[in-house]
């Protein structure tokens, strides 16, 4: 049997895998609810995402299998973003007559400049690109660094963009530059689209949490989802996961499996382990962290808001980081003549934010949206305010360094496979996640058939490598 812990989409991708190829799989997830950061939270007659997840993927065998799962509840949603920059809203993906008459033709023309400028310098210099700030600037110039990328990035990571390793940026999007920028937005090509111009994306009809419950029904069919159940002790021994040890109302139980895949924060899967792992990991371990989120919803007696699907606030003085109103992904998310907005304040646990209380963090939200004239104070119904601890990676200069003292130490362990988001520290978007943990399964199977065959044949079969997967987004 395989055990996989946490039932994000990485993780319940995996499981459904298996289940589908008619494996055992148990799933351990500390929730009540599947789904992980792609849940979707019920509050009366209303639906809301921890923030706006979109589905994307070029991969088409993904894409078969979420299409099976959903049918007709899959819709196809245009995509429209905006960013507020100086008093002004902008949209993103930018065109050519928003840019000119957005930004005005001064700006416009020192972005064009910038870019110039750093195109002629790299062809003659072979500066060494580490940080996030010496990638923006290389592929987009200066100006555009310093109007969107620099302020919003600070915000998201809460550190110097100097200090942000390009890894987060360069991955996020791969293939893009301010001249394919252009381009897609004079020709809108599309055999060489960059996935983070795509024009539509789709969504579940009932939010982006119908996607993993949809998972968690098939692997139930004949396999288990234990919900509620906390992860208290991982045991290892020889270079092998022996058993993990759960907690679930108040009781604690074990399970024991021949191969265990995981989707938790690898930072939490070092301090769980017993025995404990050598010093030189756990020190590594203390040195990368996750950064926190906490989503505040606001529900509305007005009919709508906007008709976008997100809208970005990288200065410093709104202090949310993007907006999205889900009536404009699904009507079905918020009841006949009602709309609601949902805020996402990028922070760490324990600090100001984190720690604010509901009703502060719902006025302050309030009162920002009606300063930005969105909505009257008076037309906010009820409030929800959700803090989510380990939502992204932090990718400091040196997280390199220490992920590799913890990832080879993990390696040495050939029943373990690390998936996801969380278990990888990779920033990976949801159908990287997805293939994260489907990847692994098929690894997990192709391993069971060569020990089959290899007790046939009295031979010991062979340690599968790891097989981390590459993305090109």
């Amino acid at each position: 049997m395989t055990v996989i812990l946490g039932a994000g989409l990485s993780g319940l991708s995996a499981a459904a895998w298996l289940t589908r190829a008619g494996r055992p799989a148990t799933v351990v997830e500390k929730d009540i609810q599947v789904g992980g950061l792609a849940r979707t939270v019920t509050h009366g007659d209303y639906r809301f995402d921890l923030g706006g997840h979109r589905f994307l993927t070029d991969n088409q065998q993904l894409q078969s299998f979420v299409s099976e799962l959903l049918g007709d509840d899959l819709l196809s949603v245009p995509r429209k973003s905006q960013i507020y920059i100086a008093g002004q809203y902008i949209d993103y993906p930018l065109t050519p007559l928003n840019a000119v008459f957005g930004m005005g033709p001064a700006k416009t023309g020192r972005i064009l400049l910038d870019y110039g400028k750093e195109k002629v310098l790299g062809a003659f210099r072979h500066k060494k690109i580490t940080s996030l700030e010496d990638w923006v600037v290389a592929q987009f110039g200066r100006t555009i660094f310093e109007l969107y990328f620099k302020n919003y990035s600070e915000k998201v990571w809460g550190i110097d963009s100097r200090n942000i390793s390009k890894d987060w940026v360069s991955k996020r999007i791969d293939g893009l530059s301010l001249g394919r920028f252009i381009q897609h937005s004079l020709v809108k090509f599309r055999r060489h689209r960059v996935k983070t111009l795509t024009d539509t994306f789709v969504y579940p009809r009932m939010g982006i949490g119908q996607l993993a419950d949809r998972m968690s029904e098939l692997i139930q069919t004949k396999n288990v989802v234990k919900t509620g159940s906390a992860v208290e002790s991982i045991f290892h021994k020889q270079g092998r996961i022996t058993s993990i040890q759960w907690a679930c109302a108040g009781k604690k139980h074990d399970i024991t499996g021949s191969s265990y895949i995981s989707s938790l924060p690898i930072t939490q899967f070092i301090a769980k382990m017993n025995p404990q792992p050598p010093d030189a990991v756990r020190s590594a371990a203390a040195r990368i962290r996750f950064r926190s989120l906490v989503v505040v919803a606001l529900f509305l007696k007005k009919r709508r808001l906007t008709d976008l699907t997100w809208m970005y606030f990288p200065e410093n003085t709104v202090p949310f980081g993007r907006i999205h109103e889900p009536k404009n992904w699904s009507s079905e998310l918020a009841p006949r003549g009602r709309s609601h907005v949902i805020a996402e304040y990028f922070c760490n646990t324990g600090d100001s934010i984190w720690q604010s209380s509901e009703k502060a963090l719902s006025d302050l939200t309030a009162d920002h949206l009606e300063k930005l004239g969105f909505l009257a104070r008076s037309d906010v119904l009820d409030s929800a305010v959700l803090r989510i601890p380990y939502a992204y990676p932090v990718f400091e200069l040196e997280y390199h360094r220490h992920l590799k003292i913890i990832t080879d130490f993990l390696d040495t362990f050939d029943n373990l496979h690390l998936i996801g988001r969380s278990g990888m520290f990779s920033y990976l978007n949801m159908d990287q996640a997805m293939e994260s943990g489907i990847l692994v399964a098929e690894k997990v199977m192709q391993g069971c058939t060569a020990e089959k065959a290899a007790a046939k044949e009295a031979v010991p079969a062979s340690r599968p490598q790891y097989l981390q997967p590459e993305y090109s987004s």
